[in-house]
C-alpha cells in the first residue's frame, strides 16, 4: 500500500540519493494526518456550533471534575495560550452561557471558570461526535495496531514535552 509520502520520498531519494529520508517518511505523514484530524475535529464542533478553542477550554473544565472550576491561570497552563487570550476566550464562553466566573473561596482577588450545565452539554456532545469520527479514522487498523501506534506515539513525544 503506498500513499502520498512514498511518492514525496521517491522524488527526494531521486534528487538527493545521498540523504536520509527516513525521517521524512515519518513526519511527513504525522503532518498531513495532523490537517486531516484537524479538519475533523472542526467538522465534529461546527455540528455542534462550537469552536476548536471553545471546546479546549470546556474540556479543560469538564475534565477537572465536579464542580467543574479551574483558576484562569490553570486553564491558560491545560490550553497553553496566553494570559490576554485566556481573558478574551472567557469573556467569549461566559457571553455563550458556557462558563461563569466565580470568587475563588481561597483567594479574595482571584476568581474561578465555572462549566455551566450549557457548556458542560455542549462538551459532552462535541466530545462524542469527536470519539465517533476519530474512531472511523482508527477503524482500518486492528486493535492491537492502535495500541502499538499510540505506544510508539507516546515514545516519540515523552522527550519533546
Amino acid at each position: 500500500m503506498r500513499d502520498e509520502v512514498d511518492d514525496l520520498v521517491d522524488a527526494w531519494a531521486r534528487e538527493r540519493a545521498d540523504l536520509d529520508l527516513s525521517p521524512v517518511e515519518v513526519f511527513s505523514r504525522i503532518s498531513r494526518l495532523s490537517k486531516l484530524l484537524d479538519l475533523a475535529r472542526r467538522q465534529a464542533f461546527t455540528t455542534h456550533k462550537i469552536e476548536p478553542w471553545e471546546f479546549d477550554v470546556l474540556a479543560a473544565l469538564r475534565r477537572a471534575g465536579e464542580p467543574y472550576e479551574l483558576s484562569p491561570g490553570r486553564l491558560i497552563r491545560e490550553t497553553l495560550v496566553t494570559s490576554g487570550t485566556m481573558t478574551n476566550r472567557v469573556d467569549r464562553l461566559t457571553s455563550r452561557g458556557f462558563v461563569e466566573r466565580l470568587p475563588d473561596p481561597n483567594d479574595r482577588r482571584g476568581v474561578l471558570v465555572h462549566l455551566t450545565p450549557q457548556g458542560k452539554d455542549s462538551v459532552d456532545s462535541a466530545f462524542e461526535e469527536l470519539l465517533d469520527s476519530e474512531r472511523e479514522l482508527l477503524a482500518g487498523l486492528p486493535p492491537e495496531d492502535r495500541t502499538q501506534l499510540a505506544t510508539l506515539l507516546r515514545a516519540l513525544m515523552a522527550p519533546l514535552s
